[in-house]
């Protein structure tokens, strides 16, 4: 390590796509990477060492959550986030900006956010770039994110515009009230869907130099055509050589296209979340073992997959957790999902080590989406068909026979079936709840 709390190695690229590590005071992490969301300092259903045997490297947890309960003064007398909760391996925390936004009574002006903590009796509180920052240095993560306006979608260009420029005045704030020198801070990009505000925000940020940047104010509701665009309008002009973060942007596609724009880091509440609802992700697609169909199924929910469930549990048996409300279930199926989502990216980076991103890329997409779901989000010229053994999906850990997964296949219900029409995961409801 050197004086800076960060250190950024990009190994290689496949086109846009970028292989790299980073490393922090606590451990390293490889990229591109996915952050499983443990909004109260712990992702719901794991203990550490569940997450640990995921594959993760790094998770996050929500600053605005943790100044509730149980309060910053309590975690640094405790030593820190990362011996309250048991994890000895980086972590990111987030500024608390995007929860204090979602209140519905919040006040902005240039001091900060004022709002209503109900969880304390209704007493008002004022969040400023000063006071995000002294929280998360209590709290004592490895990357901390700087305090940013959130504007929601859709959102009238005036305010975009004025969100950019504020953003970047407390950004400067944050950097100035910035004092643990093991802490690397973040600034994060805004801009909404206007591709001239995205440059302006990208030009601004980049400007204040910081050990890595993120796209912030996407995955709001815009949808995946404006995310892509927005994310090709800002990634220009990022540093090469410094990590881009994109915030809470989740969904399999949605990363994988990402990474082939650039993308080094991700997060989002999605594995975990759809997880306890019942809905697993594979790699043909995800689906919700409680339907009915699944109730007698013997099969695990992924015939690919050699996590802790899969290698033990059935269909038919996680059909009943959930449907009777066992915490089991939801542990289970959270197991389950943060591995997939772990394993895909493990195999994102073997992919661009190979310079075989592309084909990897579509013959992901072509897998993992249904023929209606590539035509609405404009895949359907895809042609490719997935290789298991190139990419590190091989089946050689099944659980089950050969024959009995061929069998097996048509029995996995294609991604629209989930959720109906797509939608981004409502994070107001929850606050960014993991």
């Amino acid at each position: 390590m050197t004086d800076s709390p960060l250190q950024f190695e990009l190994h290689t690229t496949d086109g846009r796509a970028r292989r790299g590590k980073v490393t922090v005071p606590h451990g390293s992490f490889n990229t591109p990477a996915f952050m499983p969301v443990g909004t109260r300092a712990t992702v719901k259903g794991l203990m550490p060492r569940d997450l640990r045997e995921t594959g993760s490297e790094i998770c996050l947890s929500n600053t605005y959550h943790l100044n509730i309960s149980p309060g910053p003064k309590i975690v640094k007398k405790m030593g820190g986030l990362h011996h309250f909760m048991g994890w000895d391996a980086p972590i990111l925390t987030d500024s608390g900006g995007y929860q204090v936004f979602s209140l519905p009574k919040a006040k902005l002006d240039e001091e900060g956010v004022t709002f209503k903590f109900e969880q304390k009796g209704g007493k008002k509180i004022t969040l400023t770039p000063e006071k995000s920052m002294q929280i998360q240095e209590d709290l004592g993560a490895d990357i901390i994110m700087a305090f940013d306006v959130c504007v929601p979608h859709p959102c009238e260009y005036q305010d975009a515009r004025e969100a950019v420029y504020r953003t970047i005045r407390w950004l400067e704030r944050c950097k100035e009230a910035h004092s643990r020198k093991d802490q690397a801070l973040f600034g994060i990009i805004q801009g909404s869907t206007y591709a001239d505000l995205r440059a302006l925000s990208t030009q601004l940020t980049r400007e204040i130099d910081l050990p890595g940047y993120a796209i912030g104010g996407l995955s709001v509701g815009e949808g995946h055509e404006l995310m892509m665009s927005s994310i090709d309008q800002t990634e220009p002009g990022m540093i090469k050589e410094k990590p881009r973060y994109l915030m809470g942007v989740g969904y399999p596609e949605d990363i994988v296209e990402a990474v082939a724009r650039g993308i080094d880091m991700f997060d989002c509440v999605i594995p975990s979340r759809y997880a306890r609802s019942g809905v697993a992700f594979t790699r043909r697609g995800r689906f919700r073992v409680t339907n009915a169909r699944y109730r007698s199924d013997k099969f695990p929910l992924d015939t690919n997959c050699n996590c802790y469930c899969c290698r033990n549990f059935s269909r038919a048996y996680l059909n009943h957790l959930i449907n009777t409300n066992e915490i089991l279930g939801s542990a289970l199926m959270t197991l389950h999902n943060v591995t997939f989502y772990q394993d895909m990216m493990r195999a994102i980076r073997m992919a661009i080590e190979e310079g075989s991103f592309e084909k990897f890329r579509q013959a992901f997409l072509d897998e993992y989406l249904s023929d209606d779901k590539k035509e609405e989000l404009g895949f359907d010229d895809l042609d490719g068909r997935y290789d298991q053994e190139d990419f590190g999906w091989d089946v050689k850990h099944s659980v089950v026979p050969p024959t009995d997964i061929a069998e097996n296949l048509e029995k996995t219900e294609p991604v629209d079936e989930v959720a109906g029409p797509r939608r981004r995961i409502e994070k107001i409801k929850n606050l960014g709840d993991d």
